[in-house]
């Protein structure tokens, strides 16, 4: 992304009128807001531009393999982190699985999920536009302000996330000397610092924030490796097995999922001949990999503590104390090392905080006129604030929170692809009419299958807080089938649906 960043009319360095206006044709601010607003655009590799489409002619001119490598490098970065640890922890610990079963569901939901991302990554260089201005297309114009404001809660969502484990993990490594909410606020900072700039820095941050990540996690591998014990095996019944393997299975893969409504956001700078598959290959093993292997070095600590009583008592303080356990015996490098995996956690950070502000900008005229630093610190705010308050309840918070975004992310890709590969086949894409309610989809047929497949979700879900009936027939103590039917009601009612409504509405 190298001619992005040096490009002042494709990064958006320089600011000028148009991108400033927001959608609907508002008029930019004036007086001594616009002066101050200006002044801060007008830093270096700052980025003015906001949701409007990113025109050809402003893109990369060509795309060499290391910029196919940089979205590679982007997703790895973000996701080879000790949140997703965290998630593969959950599968001995919340769900009596044995270190195989846990690693099988965790490795193919990440996978699974990775796929998702992928594919509506494809979508950000042949348009120009970001991921939930090409819900419109999809969803139609106002419902697709429901699956913003849903992907506002999951981008916000996963930085209280990541400044929970970050904070927990440098209070352990400070021996409790550094409070939770001293670490929680370190971590929501600098994740702050660099998502103001925008793109061009935020690219360049990832392009190499994988590296210590990576090493720390093959040391963690040789210092704790010893001690994973691969021998535990899943307990319960039969269809209670069954049951926990398939709700790990979807919750890993919401996981990963979950960047879907993000992932076309980082390359509508790449130019409109991008190789759809090598976009689609290099995000899948960029996100694939790096959650797979985080994952399954979450399920190696979590299958410790039946056997370490150190490792036990970590893992009571906190996920965050478990993997500084890991390190032990390493002494003040083992500690350093920590402070990376914490550290580490502000490029999982970045790309959700990104997103959030482009959403609220995508939520009508007037947050459009709102510049998108000011939406980024409006949101760095909200998860900081959430995540002081959540501290000690941060398992409660991945079990419930995650699934729950699972189900209407998948229930969107569902509906996503059919429109694409049933509807578009043929009539294609008007990418320019991106902010004219008049030039898209209406959305009845969306907004009516996604809620039938919410209603099959919730019939389905299976957390602590509500089981439902149909849950509860999979297995005594319940399975999530919240994903599979929500997707399945949705896949059989769209198609009839969108035709019907192509043919009296024509749109």
């Amino acid at each position: 992304m190298e001619k992005a960043e040096n490009d002042t009319a494709t990064d958006g360095s320089k600011p000028t009128l148009e991108s400033q206006i927001s959608e609907g044709g508002v008029a930019p601010p004036s007086g001594f807001f616009a002066r101050v607003n200006q002044r801060i655009l007008s830093l270096k590799h700052f980025e003015a531009r906001g949701i409007e489409r990113v025109p050809v002619t402003e893109r990369l001119e060509k795309v060499g393999a290391s910029s196919y490598m940089q979205m590679t490098m982007l997703w790895f970065s973000s996701n080879i982190t000790a949140n997703n640890m965290a998630v593969g922890m959950l599968g001995p610990l919340d769900y009596s699985l044995g270190f195989t079963d846990a690693a099988l569901c965790a490795t193919f939901g990440a996978i699974l999920g990775a796929m998702g991302v992928a594919y509506i990554s494809t979508f950000g260089p042949v348009s120009g536009n970001r991921t939930m201005v090409l819900a419109r297309y999809f969803m139609g114009y106002w419902p697709s302000k429901i699956c913003t404001i849903l992907n506002i809660v999951i981008m916000l969502g996963y930085g209280m996330i990541d400044c929970l484990v970050g904070g927990q993990i440098l209070s352990a490594v400070a021996d409790d000397h550094l409070t939770v909410i001293v670490g929680i606020i370190i971590i929501a900072v600098i994740s702050w610092i660099i998502v103001l700039f925008g793109m061009s820095i935020f690219q360049t941050y990832e392009r190499w924030a994988w590296l210590p990540q990576l090493i720390a996690a093959f040391i963690l591998v040789g210092s704790a490796g010893p001690k994973f014990d691969t021998s535990i095996q899943s307990t319960g019944s039969t269809s209670t097995i069954n049951g926990n393997r398939l709700s790990f299975f979807s919750l890993c893969l919401s996981s990963a999922v979950a960047w879907t409504p993000a992932g076309a956001d980082f390359y509508v700078y790449y130019p409109e001949n991008t190789k759809k598959w090598k976009t689609f290959a290099m995000t899948t093993a960029g996100v694939g990999l790096a959650m797979a292997f985080a994952n399954l070095l979450g399920v190696g600590l979590a299958s410790g503590t039946f056997t370490d009583a150190s490792w036990s008592a970590a893992n009571d303080v906190s996920s965050g104390a478990l993997v500084v356990a890991g390190y032990q015996g390493l002494g003040g490098f083992g500690k350093f090392l920590g402070v990376i995996v914490a550290l580490g956690l502000v490029a999982n950070n970045i790309p959700g905080t990104y997103s959030a502000a482009l959403c609220f900008q995508v939520l009508g005229r007037y947050g459009a006129r709102i510049p998108r630093w000011i939406l980024s610190c409006v949101g760095v705010v909200i998860y900081t604030v959430c995540a002081l308050g959540g501290r000690n309840n941060l398992y409660d918070i991945f079990e419930n929170f995650l699934a729950l975004m699972g189900y209407w992310v998948t229930i969107f890709l569902v509906i996503t692809l059919e429109e694409h590969l049933i509807f578009r086949k043929t009539r294609g894409f008007d990418w320019t009419a991106w902010s004219d309610p008049k030039r898209l989809p209406l959305g009845l047929a969306a907004f009516t299958a996604f809620i039938i497949g919410w209603v099959g979700a919730i019939l389905c879900m299976y957390q602590i807080y509500y089981v439902g009936p149909i849950a509860k027939l999979a297995s005594p103590t319940g399975a999530d089938l919240g994903i599979w039917v929500g997707c399945s009601w949705a896949m059989i009612v769209f198609p009839p649906l969108r035709w019907l409504e192509i043919r009296k509405i024509g749109r």
